[in-house]
């Protein structure tokens, strides 16, 4: 399976990156906004093509050309403004289910935020970014895309361990980027993750 990671320039994205190249079954396809981010995947052996989330549909339906799924770990990042939170975090997202759909793509693992589709939870100062994740999750979920949702806690650069709880309520915690990315691969991979969504945080 050809996966495109869509953000792979990101710190999860990287990860899926590396994990999908020591995968034997299955090649990574990294999509990063800048030609010098371009140039170092292709010279660690993994094909990359440019993708702006802020362009048109058209130019990231040409960018998913040809793959069998597609990881969305993009994000406008902890010191963008809301506007971008909106253009990336939203209506990026929504253009790459567009452009998934243009290519006959199903395959749609999304990465969300803890606890993103309930309203009571979301912190005061985080609520732009929220509602942008919310409502790009209930747009997949409304679309005919075999989509997962994975809402992870606070993310941190440790190490990761391969523990995990899944659920739909977890308290608020944390895990590791490198945690999440492992489960990312587990929703590519495994069967019976089609329409599911949960929160995953760390476990002892």
């Amino acid at each position: 399976m050809r996966v495109a990671v869509v953000g792979a320039n990101g710190k999860i994205g990287q990860q899926l990156v590396e994990l999908l190249k020591d995968d034997t079954e299955h090649e990574a396809v990294a999509l990063v906004r800048k030609e010098e981010q371009q140039q170092q995947w292709q010279e660690q052996g993994v094909e990359a093509r440019l993708a702006d989330l802020e362009g048109p549909v058209a130019q990231l339906a040409d960018a998913l050309a040809g793959v069998d799924a597609v990881a969305f770990t993009a994000g406008s990042g902890g010191g963008s403004g809301d506007d971008m939170t909106l253009l990336v975090d939203l209506d990026g997202a929504v253009k790459t289910m567009e452009a998934a759909q243009a290519n006959s793509i199903k395959r749609f693992v999304m990465v969300s935020a803890w606890q993103a589709n309930n309203r009571e939870n979301w912190a005061d100062e985080l609520k732009p970014y929220y509602a942008a994740k919310h409502y790009a999750d209930r747009e997949l979920m409304r679309s005919d895309l075999e989509w997962t949702i994975v809402r992870p806690g606070a993310l941190t650069d440790d190490k990761g361990s391969g523990r995990v709880d899944i659920g739909e309520h977890l308290p608020a915690g944390k895990i590791p980027r490198e945690d999440v990315a492992h489960v990312l691969l587990g929703c590519l991979t495994t069967d019976g993750m089609v329409g599911k969504a949960f929160d995953v945080m760390s476990a002892d």
